[in-house]
């Protein structure tokens, strides 16, 4: 439920609101937009007295949330949320790029990415310390040993860090060293550590699950969010299907699907999606003409001895070339890059 304050509702009649809400045992969030202030209310609405509450003064209407999730969407809060990480404003008017390896191998191979992702215009970087994986005889990464790798790379060139956190009891180690937090596909539905990164003030980049749909992509950005973090970004990564010619297929639809029924940024990985280096550029542009805020994009400076997703990692050169070839997309759906 949300309660919609007048255009000329003073911030003495929004606390009285505010106060009235909690007294009763109701939690709120306040999102103040350029014309008018809207509360959200989380708890059992049914216990709410709506009459009571819509002729208090300042208030124009109380309006029920029909979507399961509340704190996400659109209705709730009508301004898209930009999240600001190092400078750079994602959900704003420039499509943010986060790049890097798959998985931390050395200090060497780090550097060597951020210099060249840096140089190409990329605004994160992206790169894995705890890297689930399908078999476990395939490399697991570095654990904390890249994180510190991440931290020093992040010192030397400045460029602020996004990795994965596996699970609840790793977040406190992740969040140290990393700038986001990054929840991959095969833990979207881990509530447990969605409650533990809820209660971080880091930022948080979901990815959708393999197999998950659009509503519970958004369920679990609830949870998120109910813990009281609401820096979530989240990430269309590809879904499984039938096809086999790509390791998944990019759902584009999803893309302004997001953007009309939740106020949070919406992320590409075309890496992911596609599973081949070669159909990187064709999809990242689809992202970026269909409305996306960010690309997260696998760069490595020899796919070839990758430890993990060499096949579908660009070498520094094609990354450059993309970033150019995104540019001019970007600006004719007035984004910049």
């Amino acid at each position: 439920m949300i309660i919609i304050m007048k255009m000329q509702a003073t911030d003495t009649e929004t606390d009285a609101v505010i106060t009235r809400v909690t007294k009763e045992g109701f939690k709120t969030h306040v999102s103040v937009g350029e014309e008018r202030t809207i509360i959200g209310i989380i708890g059992d609405e049914r216990l709410l007295d709506r009459g009571a509450i819509s002729r208090m003064k300042g208030v124009d209407r109380v309006v029920p949330v029909l979507r399961p999730y509340k704190l996400a969407s659109r209705d709730f809060k009508p301004e898209n949320t930009v999240i600001t990480i190092n400078g750079h404003q994602v959900g704003g008017d420039k499509v943010i790029v986060m790049a890097g390896p798959c998985s931390v191998e050395s200090l060497d191979q780090m550097m060597e990415t951020a210099i060249a992702v840096r140089e190409a215009g990329a605004h994160l970087l992206r790169g894995g310390a705890f890297k689930p994986r399908t078999s476990p005889y395939s490399f697991q990464g570095m654990g904390e040993e890249g994180l510190k790798i991440m931290a020093q790379v992040r010192e030397e060139t400045g460029l602020h860090i996004v990795t994965e956190v596996m699970a609840p009891e790793q977040v406190d180690l992740v969040a140290k060293y990393a700038d986001v937090l990054q929840i991959g596909t095969r833990n979207m539905q881990n509530y447990a550590l969605l409650n533990a990164v809820g209660k971080t003030n880091k930022p948080v980049l979901l990815k959708r699950g393999m197999m998950s749909t659009i509503e519970e992509l958004l369920m679990s950005a609830e949870y998120i969010m109910s813990n009281g973090n609401h820096q979530v970004m989240l990430c269309e990564r590809g879904i499984r299907t039938f096809e086999k010619y790509t390791r998944n297929t990019l759902d584009i639809n999803a893309v302004p699907v997001l953007k009309e029924l939740t106020h949070l940024p919406v992320v590409v990985d075309p890496s992911h999606a596609t599973g081949r280096w070669t159909l990187v550029k064709a999809t990242s542009k689809a992202a970026v003409a269909a409305g996306a805020d960010g690309l997260i994009i696998e760069v490595h400076p020899n796919p070839a001895e990758a430890a993990s997703d060499g096949e579908q990692s660009l070498k520094p050169h094609r990354f450059a070339e993309l970033m150019n070839e995104i540019r001019p997309i970007a600006a004719a759906v007035d984004r910049s890059v």
